[in-house]
């Protein structure tokens, strides 16, 4: 079963035509949308968990933040091989968060948020952030789609305010190429490479698309 993923089809060949369009227009207005209660109760959740000062902005460990987390593989995988850090996954799914348990390690947190509000609040609280995970999520791949991509939603410009160390994976190398060059819009630099051998894959997504013989890609902030 893991080896009939099939590949992203897309009518889309290479970088939207309105992509910059629609990344300056976020840039330059706000984002007004309310933050619904549950994310509100996850980010306090967030600032207990990880002895968030928020008037010196420090935190008792630095913070790994592993955005759309899924059943929470990855952020197992992270709070494991970073003990010394703080782990938090994010997803919108509770049932996904569920799927697998919760919590088994002292240093991971696993929570339900819209990221559409918890980057604001995170932002605009100024937490300090180490590192930025986005793994595999859905790169809504029609051309009609595009501001459904984290590149052409109104919060990009917070979702890369709240870290300098911004790491994704996709097999689709249009979405990440887009999101470098939205990067670059805001003076970010980036390195896109392929993933050769991920072992141990990451996420599922990740095993699956590997196990189908899918090219894997990396993209990371400089």
């Amino acid at each position: 079963m893991q080896a009939n993923s099939r590949a992203i089809v897309s009518n889309q060949d290479g970088l939207h035509k309105d992509l910059e369009s629609i990344v300056l227009k976020h840039k330059n207005s706000q984002f007004l949308k309310p933050v619904a209660e549950h994310s509100q109760q996850a980010f306090e959740q967030i600032c207990q968990f990880v002895d968030f000062n928020t008037q010196d902005k420090s935190v008792s460990k630095a913070i790994i933040f592993d955005a759309c987390c899924g059943v929470g593989e990855s952020s197992r995988q992270l709070a494991q091989k970073y003990p010394e850090h703080w782990v938090i996954g994010v997803d919108k799914s509770a049932d996904r968060l569920n799927r697998q348990g919760r919590e088994d390690y002292p240093n991971l947190l696993l929570v339900r948020a819209d990221l559409n509000d918890l980057y604001r609040l995170l932002a605009d609280s100024q937490m300090p952030i180490a590192q930025h995970k986005i793994y595999y999520p859905n790169p809504w791949p029609k051309s009609q789609h595009i501001k459904r991509r984290w590149h052409g939603a109104p919060v990009f410009k917070q979702l890369i305010q709240i870290s300098s160390n911004i790491e994704l994976r996709s097999n689709w190398p249009i979405y990440l190429q887009e999101f470098q060059a939205s990067l670059e819009i805001y003076g970010i630099m980036s390195h896109l490479h392929t993933l050769d051998n991920p072992v141990p894959a990451i996420t599922p997504f990740e095993a699956k698309y590997h196990a189908s013989g899918q090219t894997l890609y990396c993209l990371q902030t400089l």
